[in-house]
């Protein structure tokens, strides 16, 4: 059987694999703080016997689009966005400090801060916890202060921890299967003072909805294209097989 049909199948295989990529982006173009996954095919010489006359395709991850998404002014308390570069540490299921631009945060009735995700919100020391309040302030530098319920003052703020911030290059920042950002060599990143934060205001997510949903389309023309491929050979090894019977 010629190696084309292998070729085809790999081309199919990785569209598909791109299509799946492309659609969550696309599934994630409300999600506050996406950042969209990076997709592209290149082609990988077949050695063997021979000279490489074939070439199979192959799709790579060149990495995240890290461009800042639309903001949107919500004048909630506890709606925080990054005004400029920068992150929020938080904490990922696996225990582990992670980071996101996702400034949806709430209360739980335990008293943690954490995201629309349900991911504790670090600081300094650890997970953020906030007692009773009337009202919670965010300030720029990701001070929270409250004024606690029952005070009987309603002028009187009282600082209960600090959201820790930080900045690090794109390059030495990876996107993990749970959407997270992680640094590469495993450490955490150290705080950084020049992050700021405005109050009031959400990131949403990057993703162009119409660029998505062409490439989707293309990636679905471009498997229908392999798999017809794949439908040529076949039916091209039928009848030399038929001529070998003669």
């Amino acid at each position: 059987m010629d190696r084309s049909l292998y070729i085809a199948m790999s081309g199919a295989k990785q569209t598909l694999l791109a299509q799946t990529a492309n659609a969550n982006n696309l599934a994630n173009t409300q999600t506050t703080g996406f950042k969209s996954d990076l997709e592209q095919f290149r082609s990988r010489p077949v050695y063997g016997a021979g000279f490489p006359t074939r070439v199979y395709a192959m799709n790579d991850k060149p990495g995240v689009d890290f461009s800042t998404g639309a903001m949107q002014t919500t004048g909630g308390d506890l709606d925080v966005a990054i005004n400029g570069e920068g992150y929020l540490a938080v904490q990922g299921a696996d225990g582990k400090e992670a980071y996101t631009r996702a400034g949806d945060l709430h209360i739980t009735p335990e008293g943690f801060l954490q995201t629309g995700a349900g991911l504790p919100v670090l600081g300094q020391d650890g997970p953020i916890t906030i007692q009773p309040a009337e009202k919670v302030t965010i300030g720029s530098d990701g001070t929270i202060s409250i004024i606690p319920l029952g005070s009987g003052n309603a002028t009187t703020q009282v600082e209960v921890g600090r959201i820790k911030l930080v900045k690090s290059a794109s390059e030495d920042l990876e996107k993990s299967t749970d959407g997270l950002l992680r640094a590469k060599n495993g450490q955490p990143v150290a705080v950084n003072a020049d992050v700021r934060l405005a109050q009031g205001v959400l990131e949403g997510s990057n993703v162009n909805a119409i660029s998505a949903m062409v490439d989707m389309i293309e990636l679905a023309r471009n498997f229908e294209m392999q798999t017809k491929v794949m439908k040529s050979v076949d039916e091209n090894s039928a009848a030399g097989a038929k001529l070998m019977q003669m």
